[in-house]
C-alpha cells in the first residue's frame, strides 16, 4: 500500500485523514473502513473503525498488522465497485489528490533516529575535513536524535534558516517503525517495519560543522526542517529494498544518483542497534543517513534562494521541496 496523511477543507474546517493511493486517488481509509463494516452488518460499524483504523496516521500505526490488514480488505472490496460509494453518512471516501494539501505520511513522528550508514558519504566527509577515517565506524552504526516536530510537509516551502549561509539537502531512505519492541535481533528486525519513504535531512553546513568541531550536535544545524514522504509504502510494495535508485535534482539537474544498496549498515541492523535496551515504538523514524554523493557538501555545491529541491526513489515517489529565504 501507498499510505498518506491529507488535509480536506470542510465548512467546519481543514480535517486531517489517512489514506492509501487507489487508481490516482486518495480513499479515505478510516471512512471507508466504515463502509466496509456497514456492509459486512457489522454493528456500530463508526466505533470499531475509530479503534482499527483512526484518522491519524500515529493510531494507525498503534493497530499494527491488524490495522494494515483491514486496510487491504478494504481497498479490495472498493476496487472490485464499477464506483466508489459515499460512506455510511454520506461522506466522500476517494479524493482527488489535487483537491486536497498532501502532508508528511507521518506528520508528528514520536521520534527521529538518523544513521550514516553510507561509507562513501562519511569517508568523503572525513576527508574534507582533513581528518583520518575511524575505523570504529565499522563497528557501530551510530544516529543522531532529530526534532520530530520539524516535519516538513511535501510540494511545500522550506525557509531558509538566518543562521547559515550553507544550506544543503540530503538524500536518504527512511524506515518507519510499525510494532512496539525492545531489544530486537536483527534477524527480527524486517517485521517492525510498517513501511518506507523518501528522506531530506535539511542542513546548515556551517554551523553544522562548528557544533560538531566541539565534538557534540548536530543540534541547530539541523533541527530547523526534515522532508518526510510522500508516501508511506509498505514493504510487499518494494521487491528489493537493497536496490533502489536514489536521484536529486536542484532545478530539474541531476545532483545525486546512487543506490540504497551501497548503504554498509542496513536497516535491520540499525533498528536492532536502536532496540538496544531501548524501546522503540509505531510511528519512530529511522534514517539511513545520506547516500554516497547525495548533498551538496560532498559536490561542494549549495543551494541558493528559490532553488527547487526533487528526491526520487525507485518505488516510493518523488520528494519536492522550493528554498524561501
Amino acid at each position: 500500500m501507498y499510505l498518506v496523511t491529507f488535509v480536506v477543507a470542510t465548512p467546519l474546517g481543514p480535517f486531517e485523514r489517512i489514506g492509501a493511493l487507489q487508481a490516482d486517488r486518495f480513499i479515505d481509509l478510516h471512512s471507508a473502513y466504515t463502509w466496509y463494516l456497514a456492509e459486512q452488518g457489522v454493528a456500530q460499524p463508526q466505533r470499531m473503525a475509530e479503534a482499527l483504523i483512526p484518522p491519524d496516521m500515529l493510531g494507525f500505526l498503534d493497530g499494527g498488522r491488524g490495522a494494515m490488514e483491514a486496510a487491504r480488505q478494504t481497498l479490495a472490496a472498493l476496487a472490485g465497485l464499477p464506483a466508489i460509494p459515499a460512506g455510511v453518512r454520506g461522506e466522500t471516501l476517494s479524493f482527488d489528490p489535487a483537491t486536497v494539501q498532501l502532508l508528511a505520511p507521518v506528520p508528528r513522528p514520536r521520534s527521529l533516529r538518523d544513521f550514516l550508514a553510507f561509507e562513501a558519504h562519511t569517508r568523503t566527509g572525513y576527508a574534507r575535513r582533513n581528518q583520518p577515517f575511524p575505523e570504529d565506524w565499522f563497528k557501530l552504526p551510530v544516529f543522531y536524535k532529530g526534532n520530530p516536530r520539524t516535519i516538513v510537509a511535501p510540494d511545500t516551502d522550506v525557509r531558509w534558516p538566518r543562521f547559515t549561509e550553507k544550506f544543503d539537502y540530503e538524500l536518504e531512505l527512511a524506515a518507519v517503525i510499525g510494532r512496539e519492541g525492545k531489544d530486537i535481533a536483527v534477524g527480527d528486525a524486517a517485521d517492525y517495519i510498517a513501511g518506507y519513504c523518501i528522506l531530506n535531512d535539511f542542513s546548515a553546513r556551517d554551523i553544522q560543522m562548528r557544533e560538531m568541531a566541539l565534538r557534540l550536535g548536530p543540534s541547530k544545524g539541523k533541527d530547523f526542517a526534515t522532508g518526510l514522504g510522500p508516501y508511506l509504502v509498505t514493504p510487499d510494495e518494494l521487491p528489493n529494498v537493497r536496490d533502489l535508485r536514489m536521484v536529486a535534482r536542484i532545478n530539474g539537474e541531476v545532483w545525486s544518483d546512487g543506490n540504497a544498496g551501497t548503504s554498509h549498515w542496513t536497516f535491520e541492523q540499525m533498528i536492532a542497534h536502536a532496540a538496544d535496551e531501548e524501546t522503540l515504538y509505531p510511528g519512530d523514524v529511522i534514517g539511513s543517513g545520506t547516500v554516497g554523493g547525495g548533498c551538496g557538501y560532498e559536490l561542494d555545491r549549495w543551494l541558493q534562494p528559490n532553488d527547487s529541491i526533487e528526491l526520487e526513489i525507485t518505488g516510493l515517489g518523488t520528494l519536492r521541496h522550493r528554498i524561501v529565504r
